[in-house]
């Protein structure tokens, strides 16, 4: 009967979810990371669009939460209200590689008309406001 030591067995290359720790900054570094203020991101928060971690009353966001607040922010850009975004992001958490907004076909045909409708009223408005001034300023 041999005695000899069985080979070790190598640890896997990939380390365990314990021992990798996640960076994680404060809400002052992610406003200005983002060029938002810090009332925006707690708006955010209290309306579930995102979750910090917390250390006591600190705020500390992951990487994760910021691919999060640059789809949030994209999709405020293209003109989605606050509802709209919690439904995109429900379900479907951003790819920090990606950054990307996962828009179905048709929410980009409805987002496109409502805008479309947005700049009509607005063109309008403008007009208004161009023959009031006009008016104002004795031009015909």
């Amino acid at each position: 009967m041999s005695l000899a030591k069985s080979p070790q067995r190598h640890r896997s290359a990939r380390p365990r979810s314990e021992d990798v720790k996640i960076e994680r900054i404060s809400i002052g570094e992610m406003a200005r990371a983002f060029d938002v203020s810090l009332r925006t991101l707690r708006f955010y928060e209290d309306r579930g669009l995102l979750v910090p971690r917390r250390d006591g009353t600190t705020r500390l966001y992951a990487s994760s939460d910021k691919a999060r607040l640059d789809m949030i922010l994209q999709a405020k850009q293209l003109g989605f209200t606050l509802t709209e975004i919690r439904d995109m992001l429900a379900g479907a958490e951003p790819r920090p590689q990606t950054n990307r907004l996962h828009l179905k076909s048709e929410q980009i045909v409805a987002q496109i008309a409502h805008l479309e409708r947005q700049r009509n009223e607005i063109d309008g408005a403008i007009s208004v406001l161009r023959g009031a001034q006009a008016d104002i300023d004795g031009r015909p």
